[in-house]
C-alpha cells in the first residue's frame, strides 16, 4: 500500500462553506482532478453508504467508483475508491484554523496489476502523479471557493 497526500489553507472560508462545495456532486467537474462527469450518485450522498461512479476525460482514470465508509460533518469524509489501475481509501478532512479553513487530501492504495517492478515503478513515477493529482484538485477546488485566489495581483 502507498500513501499519498497534500493539504491547502483556504483563507477567510468557513468550514460550512468549503464543505458545501466539497459534497456538490454538479460542481466537481469544475475541480476534481480528471473528472469529466458524474455518471451516477446512489445513497444520501455524503453519508456512509452512499455510491457515486463517475468517468474520467480519455487516458485518465477510466471509470471510478467510489463508496463512502464514514462521514462526519464538519470534519470530513473517508471512501472506498477504485479505478482500472488501484484500489484503496481516501479521505477528505477539513479544519479550522484563524478564519482560515485547511482541507487535506490522503489516498491509501494498491496498484491492481502488480509485478516485479511495481514496487519501483510506483516509488519513481506513479506516487508522484498520485500526489500531484490531489494537489492540482485542491488548488482548482480553493479557486471555485475564491475565484480571485487564482489571479495575480
Amino acid at each position: 500500500m502507498s500513501t499519498v497526500r497534500a493539504s491547502i489553507e483556504i483563507p477567510a472560508c468557513r468550514i460550512a462553506e468549503a464543505e458545501a462545495l466539497w459534497y456538490d456532486a454538479a460542481r466537481w467537474p469544475a475541480f476534481i482532478d480528471g473528472l469529466k462527469y458524474v455518471d451516477k450518485l446512489e445513497g444520501d450522498h455524503p453519508r456512509a453508504g452512499a455510491r457515486v461512479v463517475w468517468d474520467s476525460f480519455p487516458h485518465g482514470r477510466g471509470r471510478v467508483i467510489e463508496r463512502v465508509i464514514e462521514f462526519t460533518e464538519r470534519e470530513g469524509q473517508r471512501l472506498e475508491v477504485e479505478d482500472e489501475a488501484i484500489r484503496g481509501t481516501q479521505r477528505v478532512s477539513f479544519k479550522a484554523a484563524g478564519g482560515a479553513t485547511w482541507v487535506g487530501l490522503e489516498l491509501v492504495y494498491e496498484i491492481k496489476a502488480r509485478t516485479i517492478v511495481t514496487p519501483l515503478t510506483d516509488l519513481l513515477f506513479i506516487r508522484r502523479a498520485q500526489r500531484e493529482s490531489l494537489a492540482r484538485t485542491l488548488l482548482r477546488f480553493r479557486r471555485e471557493l475564491d475565484p480571485a485566489a487564482g489571479q495575480i495581483t
